[in-house]
């Protein structure tokens, strides 16, 4: 019984790795001047900046925008992964359990 069970839980991760990988936010700073993209398994896929907005010359402030793009994206992509994770456990659980970790 356990063996399958976690035969399917190694199968249920990759999938849920797969699902995650599809799932994008994203999320800026300094009023749009900076963008980052990111995948719910918390992979930077795309970071944009908008050269009118900023002054590139300033390294320290474009630093500062670009850290808190980036960890406002991850941010977002810890909240998408765990509400798919309780999903994904919420169909494990036998009938009766889906509730037990909330809605």
């Amino acid at each position: 019984m356990f063996g399958d069970m976690f035969g399917n839980m190694e199968e249920m991760q990759k999938e849920m790795k797969v699902k995650l990988a599809a799932i994008e936010v994203q999320a800026e700073a300094g009023d749009g001047a900076v963008q980052v993209s990111v995948n719910a398994n918390r992979v930077v896929t795309n970071i944009r900046l908008d050269a009118e907005k900023l002054d590139l010359s300033d390294t320290d402030q474009l630093e500062d925008l670009v850290m808190v793009a980036i960890n406002r994206a991850l941010e977002l992509a810890a909240t998408k992964e765990q509400e798919e994770a309780q999903g994904m456990l919420k169909h494990m659980l036998p009938g009766g359990l889906g509730n037990l970790f909330g809605k």
